[in-house]
């Protein structure tokens, strides 16, 4: 957990906590650049958002949630940049807009 290759890059497991002890974020990392499920969480221990990242590049389904845990945002990433179909809620969960990006 929470080490270096031989280059000094990132590489493997990474977590961060916040002051209170809970998880911040977690992420792996291969060979400098973030490599799967990228998790970040509220201070008070709720999930804030998801999304999965291939070699440093978001890529996939994005999530990001209110601090009480509801939806607030999803949408998807090809290659880092946004695409496809995007939906925001209000923090009672109604559909407030959508997007679509080619």
């Amino acid at each position: 957990m929470n080490k270096f290759n031989e280059n000094g890059e990132k590489h493997g497991p990474w977590e961060r906590y916040h002051d209170n002890g809970n998880l911040w974020h977690k992420v792996n990392y291969i060979n400098g650049k973030e490599h799967g499920l990228f998790e970040r969480y509220w201070y008070h221990g709720k999930l804030s958002y998801k999304v999965n990242f291939v070699h440093g590049k978001e890529y996939g389904l994005y999530e990001r949630y209110w601090n009480r845990g509801q939806l607030s945002f999803k949408g998807s990433y090809i290659n880092g940049e946004k695409h496809g179909l995007s939906e925001s809620y209000d923090i009672q969960g109604k559909l407030i807009g959508k997007m679509y990006r080619l």
